[in-house]
């Protein structure tokens, strides 16, 4: 089995590794221009996404570096309501998430990313955590937060790091 190719437990959520098949129904998830304040762009019809999974799947062309993926499922609904990410390289391993407009306030997002931090946390080669969040963003902060992310005084691309040191 690829690394991180599992699904993760949540109290209400199940995510599940991302599949190019995920496509279609999470292009309506992710349907709202809004989502798309603080990070630019439009959202993607079904066939752009489909091609963009079908990447996401098939890994990072870097050995070096794996992409790992899902999508977000409450078992009490069983449609799919976001993603969470993490790109891990090295030592550190990078997430985002997404929750779709519908779904949003209801906690998921930060009880996703609860669970890929500690997903990650059982990876003996992963010691850093890192977000980078647009600095009005007070939702993801918020989501940051719960994960056990701190904010650092460093900035990417307008964005504020955030870190949370898993091992030492």
């Amino acid at each position: 089995m690829p690394p991180y190719d599992d699904t993760i437990r949540t109290p209400r959520l199940d995510l599940l590794p991302l599949r190019v098949a995920h496509a279609e129904e999470m292009a309506e998830v992710l349907s709202d221009p809004a989502l798309h304040a603080f990070i630019g762009g439009a959202p993607a019809t079904p066939e752009a996404l489909r091609s963009r999974y079908e990447r996401l799947v098939a890994g990072s062309p870097d050995p070096g570096v794996l992409w790992c993926n899902w999508v977000l499922r409450p078992r009490e609904d069983l449609c799919l309501v976001g993603t969470v990410q993490a790109t891990v390289a090295g030592e550190v391993a990078e997430i985002a998430w997404v929750v779709g407009t519908p779904w949003q306030g209801r906690g998921f997002a930060g009880e996703a990313a609860r669970g890929l931090v500690g997903r990650l946390g059982e990876e003996p080669g992963v010691r850093t955590v890192v977000a980078h969040i647009h600095p009005g963003h007070r939702a993801s902060a918020a989501v940051a937060t719960a994960a056990g992310l701190a904010p650092t005084d460093r900035y990417q691309d307008g964005e504020v790091r955030w870190e949370l040191t898993v091992r030492r």
